[in-house]
């Protein structure tokens, strides 16, 4: 597969897994959201995808993460590192935290960083 095509892969699941998990709690306070394992499950699952996927950009893609500071890359790795390392432990009110302020942050960035990876993928 053409590599610049593979990291708008990694980018559309990422795009996909944010927006899955904050409609998983939409319209949840955050005591239903702590009450609701299943929501959890959902969420938690989203943000080791969106993890993962960054993971493959850091280290399939290291210019294009370098020219995209604004994107929390090492953060979302290392809350996909976490959740998968120390499951049983998982903090609540950091995934909450999460889904709450970084992830509508990251999909306001998106659109931006989705046109310059499609910048990339087009033939020279």
């Amino acid at each position: 597969m053409n590599k610049p095509l593979r990291l708008l892969d990694y980018l559309g699941h990422m795009q996909q897994a944010a927006q899955e998990a904050s409609s998983f709690v939409e319209g949840l306070e955050k005591e239903d959201f702590l009450a609701d394992r299943r929501t959890q499950q959902a969420v938690v699952m989203s943000l080791v995808i969106v993890g993962e996927a960054a993971t493959k950009v850091m280290d399939g893609f290291p210019e294009f993460v370098q020219a995209h500071p604004e994107v929390p890359w090492r953060g979302m790795r290392g809350m996909r590192n976490r959740i998968a390392h120390g499951y049983f432990e998982i903090n609540l009110d950091v995934v909450w935290e999460t889904v709450q302020t970084a992830l509508p942050v990251l999909l306001s960035q998106w659109p931006g960083v989705l046109q310059s990876a499609a910048g990339d993928a087009e033939p020279a």
